[in-house]
């Protein structure tokens, strides 16, 4: 029986992480062995910043309540406590929102946190 040689499957192997590589500088785009390299450094990347995506957009929409919640004369925990007793129950991206976006909703929101301290 004659050894069976890997040219087509080869190439088409090969090709599918050339083609991955597309945009990589130099060698990483050029040849195999170091192109395969990046691309399954780059899949470890993707699949860790995926979570991190996560974590980073609350920790901006944490800075973005803190400095708006300072702005009408509270903290950001004094504030998230109030906004727990008072029983609002806005996440941390609306809340975000509104303080770019609409302050006058926001310092209504600020207002019931105090109130509800108070209490």
């Amino acid at each position: 029986m004659p050894r069976v040689k890997t040219g087509v499957v080869r190439r088409r192997r090969h090709k599918k992480i050339l083609k991955l590589a597309k945009g990589f500088y130099s060698g990483r785009r050029k040849h195999f062995r170091k192109a395969k390299e990046q691309i399954e450094r780059s899949w470890v990347y993707a699949h860790r910043d995926r979570k991190q995506k996560k974590r980073d957009f609350r920790k901006l929409w944490i800075v973005r309540i803190n400095a708006a919640s300072r702005l009408n004369g509270m903290t950001y925990s004094t504030f998230m406590n109030g906004l727990h007793k008072s029983g609002i129950e806005l996440d941390r991206k609306i809340l975000a929102d509104m303080a770019m976006n609409d302050a006058t909703a926001f310092s209504a929101v600020v207002e019931a946190s105090k109130a509800a301290l108070v209490k």
